[in-house]
């Protein structure tokens, strides 16, 4: 059976390389606090009340209730197609799931509603974040 033979160097390289080692593993490790992106920035006069602008590019629908806003992910809950906002709310054109104005499921085959994005006014800005 081989000795092991440690020299004075060989255990000072360890014990600075340990902890190097140990704090590159910590910082994949640990989840970053992140911050909401910003997923789009409209004007509110854009808005008609009681009316919609739909973003078919970003999937986002932003609702105008009297002087709240809503803003919706366009993305259906059951497969992921993009819905489509109609005069009566709004239909997933894939399966025929139909939801309401403010994102609640009306008929399947989806079972959640659709998500909320968060909404900020910024000036005479409105920002969704997502």
């Amino acid at each position: 059976m081989g000795t092991i033979r440690q020299t004075r160097r060989s255990f000072i390289a360890t014990l600075v390389a340990l902890p190097l080692l140990l704090a590159g593993l910590w910082r994949f490790l640990t989840p970053k606090g992140v911050k909401k992106p910003t997923l789009l920035q409209v004007a509110m006069v854009d808005i008609p009340v009681g009316g919609a602008l739909v973003f078919r590019q970003e999937r986002i629908a932003i609702m105008r209730e009297g002087s709240s806003f809503i803003a919706l992910s366009l993305v259906c809950t059951h497969l992921g197609c993009t819905v489509s906002v109609t005069s009566e709310g709004m239909v997933c054109p894939c399966h025929g799931s139909r939801f309401d104005r403010l994102g609640k499921v009306l008929t399947g085959p989806a079972d959640k509603s659709l998500p909320r994005l968060a909404v900020e006014q910024q000036g005479t800005d409105l920002v969704v974040q997502g």
